[in-house]
């Protein structure tokens, strides 16, 4: 049998005993997770990581948090490290189970306990990791939590019932999400029944002891519970309405109003802008009847009127201060949509109720706040993401306009009237005094958003409102102000027009779209982060529209080329900027900028390529922003495409040029990096010709690929296996004898194909060494291969592994010949081979519709049909019927684009926690192979080795009369298509 990938692949699973001892060693490896000196803070989480698979240690980690005799930052290491274990190690993939049951069942008997009994800090933490093992075991393999929690209701003890309320939260906030199913459905009746009551009770008891205690201490506590139960309530009733809810609505409903209307004393502990507990609590309750409004219209008619004229009376009573900015969008929210159901719009008809709410309620929430611009002074990148990347969800401005576009629906032509007029004004007014520039901006703001009626990523703004005509308000107020020699004046309405230009570009005349171009270049040297963002991102969208009708770039590399050095020399430039040096947008500007000039561009890449690798070296050191690094691997793979395309033998210089930062990441292990890497020395290997020999360097780094680690981390495996194939691809056969390493291979072969989520990249690193692999090399070890195959198929089949398995016994087929795929399965066990015919070629889901696996399979299956006597005349002519239909099922299937081996999504990596995905360049895809390239037609090639087959063996007539009607009329289309007749 084959062995494991190497010896040292296999984790070695140990025993940690709960001792003193070990309770000392392990707080002192926190500790120095804690240190700033990178050197002593790494090798220490390294090692902490190392004992994911030792069975006590998670038990040791609550031994740490819970003694209080260790200090309080080590026992906060220890909750954090245990929460992340937690989360790597709980879910349990391709059945590799890396905790013990005996320790998850401690876990789960203890952690609510302590969580409970822990400081605040160490409580959220716990908190978390109860939220993640109730992901996966709750209700059915931990029934007994929810009874658990529930008991500490009765304590008293609002200090261990709020760690209860934020578990809970925590736990059910899935609900908010997940889709519809009959276990999702079972899970929440479960909760209900035993959740809702207590929670209500609660929720009454809560609001009752607010009356009481009137030290702001408590009540900040109180205040606090009530947070945690309405963030509670929404989970619970957003999928649908529960009859415990429904049949207690007005004890809910009218405790909503109650908080929302009485004066609550302010029990914030600071000025700070943050939102409060109060302004937190009622913004919740906010949700809680948007949610009641939009989906129980019905059974929350009768309060909301009530409703209606709190939000309004909170509304006019808030400031301008951004503590209240949640609090206030979601209340615009409730009004929206009220305003959008058919039965309430009598309420908002009267023009001077709609002159009221423009007046009071959209015109100060859209106007640009002191706060607005430290924003964007001080944080730029938050402020793009409010304002370009659209998740200014929550922000007033959102929420206001979101309001008025309601209202446009169905009193469209009175507001239209009060809007115009308002944005003449301002407009008016910024002319007059050009210092009161937050005039120009709300009016640019109005007209960008009342405009958008439809709107999409790709292209901005698709559909308008005709509020005003776009390209004369462009003509008037936009371009007048970014053609002033000053970039670095009024920054707030220089990335206003410039943003305005982005949103309408796909509506303003393509000849004022293109004719910004050097406008735009010019704005890259802003100071402002924001506005030579938004220039960047401005060039990188107009440079990726394309023509309407004919599907061309409407700006294409001839178009470019007289402004290609000043664009291409301003990127630069503002990647240069402090704060921009890792900014994704400019750099996705670059990279459409080369895109579109190509081959024109191939005078400057020299210099371009030095600039992309010392920025490639800077960021390498602490890598921060994962889509800059996208987009500058990308960038480098495109420059690499667009001069090997035309001559590959200039591999060699980029050859020259990248390895010695690629040795820099390879060797300080930098994690989210080593993708790329792989990615682009197979890119650069593919490009060298077959059969020539492969430089030293190349062979200095291919026994580094046989690294255990580097297959435990999954975005690594399919790059590694693309770059693994390209060296057998590309070896010569002098050097697959002597650095192949056909067993360290082998290995990699069989650990992936036991992995339900791999087992497909295993099964194509064994078909690219079936094909390059001289047959003498690979001989030896065919029959424990195949064992190995075997064994997964009897251990774990799945429908996925089956078709694979089947394009790769049809390769071997077309490989090796017929008699040697049933001679190598006979001597594993007697007749298997038939065996395997019946229950896996012959499996009704086996067929593929991948172009290169339909024919492979088509092929393979065709010289089976054809090439077996013992399918023709023998115990098995059983079988022959039922390989002519698979062969005509599969023919018939609709094809679909080659899965190339690169041809996945791009995984970024995003919130809670950051793991290294793959992602994949998509200039730098692996180019569409086909092994069976000498093969034409496949519907020809079956026809003709039929017909071949008929003339020799006429008999195989009768075989083909057992066909269906529609399978004969098929057969027959397929044969007439070849001019073939049987």
């Amino acid at each position: 049998m084959l062995r494991r990938l190497t010896e040292n692949i296999q984790f070695e699973t140990r025993k940690m005993e709960i001792t003193e001892n070990n309770l000392f060693t392990l707080s002192e490896f926190l500790s120095k997770t804690l240190s700033p000196d990178v050197n002593i803070r790494k090798p220490a989480e390294q090692f902490l990581q190392s004992l994911d698979r030792n069975k006590n240690y998670p038990i040791l980690l609550l031994k740490v948090i819970e003694r209080d005799s260790f200090d309080m930052t080590i026992r906060i290491s220890a909750s954090v490290v245990f929460k992340n274990y937690i989360k790597r190690n709980w879910k349990v993939e391709d059945e590799d189970d890396k905790i013990y049951r005996e320790d998850r069942e401690t876990i789960k008997t203890h952690i609510v306990n302590l969580m409970l009994s822990s400081p605040e800090s160490i409580q959220k933490q716990l908190s978390d990791a109860i939220s993640i093992i109730g992901k996966y075991d709750f209700p059915d393999n931990w029934p007994g939590l929810l009874d658990e929690m529930i008991q500490k209701f009765n304590t008293g003890v609002f200090s261990v019932i709020n760690g209860v309320l934020r578990t809970a939260h925590s736990l059910f906030k899935k609900y908010r999400y997940e889709f519809k199913s009959q276990k999702l459905w079972t899970e929440i009746k479960f909760v209900l029944d035993a959740f809702a009551k207590p929670l209500t009770d609660l929720f009454v008891a809560t609001m009752q002891l607010t009356e009481v205690h009137k030290a702001l201490e408590v009540l900040s506590v109180l205040y606090n519970s009530l947070l945690m139960i309405c963030k509670i309530f929404y989970s619970l009733n957003f999928q649908d309405l529960p009859e415990f809810f429904e049949d207690n609505m007005s004890t809910w409903m009218n405790n909503f109003h109650v908080l929302l209307t009485n004066n609550i004393p302010n029990i914030s502990l600071n000025d700070s802008e943050e939102g409060g507990i109060i302004e937190q609590l009622r913004s919740q309750i906010c949700e809680n009847i948007v949610m009641y409004a939009q989906k129980y219209d019905e059974e929350f008619a009768t309060y909301l009127p009530l409703f209606v004229e709190d939000i309004w009376n909170l509304l006019m009573s808030l400031g301008t201060q951004s503590k209240y900015d949640i609090l206030v969008s979601n209340a615009l929210t409730f009004l929206s949509t009220v305003a959008d159901r058919k039965q309430y719009q009598h309420l908002f008809a009267d023009s001077t109720v709609l002159g009221n709410i423009c007046k009071h309620i959209i015109l100060p929430n859209v106007q640009f706040r002191t706060s607005d611009e430290e924003l964007f002074e001080d944080n730029p990148d938050e402020y793009i993401r409010r304002d370009i990347e659209g998740s200014d969800v929550d922000t007033r401005r959102r929420a206001a306009c979101d309001l008025v576009k309601v209202l446009t629906r169905y009193f469209e032509q009175e507001i239209k009237q009060i809007f115009v007029e308002y944005v003449k004004n301002m407009l008016q007014t910024y002319a007059a005094e050009p210092n009161n520039w937050q005039c120009k901006n709300a009016a640019i703001f109005l007209v960008t958003s009342l405009e958008a009626r439809g709107q999409t990523q790709k292209f901005g703004v698709t559909q308008i409102s005709n509020l005003v005509d776009l390209n004369e308000f462009a003509v008037q107020h936009i371009i007048p102000e970014l053609r002033k020699d000053n970039v670095n004046e009024l920054p707030v309405i220089k990335a206003d027009c410039i943003r305005y230009l982005m949103t309408f570009r796909i509506i303003l005349p393509p000849q004022s779209i293109i004719g910004s171009l050097p406008v735009l270049t010019k704005y890259l040297s802003a100071d402002s982060k924001v506005v030579h963002t938004y220039a960047a991102a401005c060039i990188e969208k107009i440079l990726s529209l394309r023509n309407p009708t004919t599907q061309k770039p409407i700006v294409d590399a001839n178009a470019l080329i007289t402004l290609s050095e000043k664009l291409l020399e301003g990127l630069f430039i503002a990647l240069r900027k402090q704060g921009s040096e890792e900014n994704d947008y400019i750099m996705k500007a670059l990279l459409r900028t080369l895109s579109v000039l190509n081959e024109k561009v191939i005078p400057l890449l020299e210099k371009i390529l030095t600039q992309l690798i010392i920025k490639l070296e800077l960021v390498a050191k602490n890598p921060s922003n994962p889509h800059f690094n996208h987009a500058l691997f990308e960038t480098i793979a495109l420059c690499i495409k667009i001069v090997c395309s035309i001559s590959p033998t200039e591999v060699g210089a980029f050859e020259v040029a990248l390895f010695p930062v690629f040795q820099i990441i390879l060797q300080s292990d930098v994690l989210e990096f080593l993708p790329y890497v792989f990615q682009l020395l197979s890119m650069l290997l593919e490009f060298r010709v077959k059969g020539e020999s492969i430089p030293l360097p190349y062979f200095e780094l291919y026994q580094f690929l046989f690294t255990p680690v580097l297959w435990e981390r999954s975005g690594n495996i399919h790059p590694l296996i693309r770059l693994l194939t390209a060296y057998i691809t590309r070896m010569n056969p002098t050097e697959m004898e002597s650095k192949l390493q056909l067993m360290s291979v082998l290995g990699v072969f069989q650990k992936l194909i036991f992995s339900k989520a791999q087992d497909h990249e295993g099964l194509y690193l064994l078909r690219i060494l079936t094909e390059n692999c001289p047959n003498e090399l690979l001989l030896p070890n065919r029959k424990s291969i195949y064992i190995v195959l075997l064994q997964r198929l009897s251990s774990n089949k799945t429908i996925k592994y089956i078709k694979g398995l089947t394009v790769f016994f049809c390769f071997h087929i077309i490989t090796y010949g017929v008699s040697d795929l049933i001679t190598l399965l006979d001597s594993i066990q007697n007749n298997l081979f038939y065996s395997i015919l019946e229950k896996v070629l012959l499996h009704e889901n086996c067929i593929s519709s991948v172009l290169v696996e339909k024919k492979i399979i088509v092929v393979g299956l065709t010289r089976l049909l054809c090439e077996t006597p013992d399918l023709i005349k023998g115990p098995n002519t059983k079988f022959w019927p039922f390989i002519l239909k698979q062969i005509i099922k599969t023919i018939t299937l609709t094809e679909e684009v080659s899965r190339n081996e690169d041809d996945m999504n791009v995984n970024l990596p995003g919130e809670g926690g950051y793991e290294v995905v793959y992602s994949k360049l998509n200039y730098a895809s692996k180019p569409d192979y086909d092994p069976l390239q000498g093969i034409g037609n496949i519907n020809e090639y079956f026809a003709k080795h039929l017909s071949t087959l008929f003339t020799n063996h006429s008999e195989i007539m009768n075989f083909i009369n057992s066909l269906s009607a529609e399978e004969t009329q098929i057969l027959k289309n397929i044969l007439n298509s070849s001019n073939i007749q049987i």
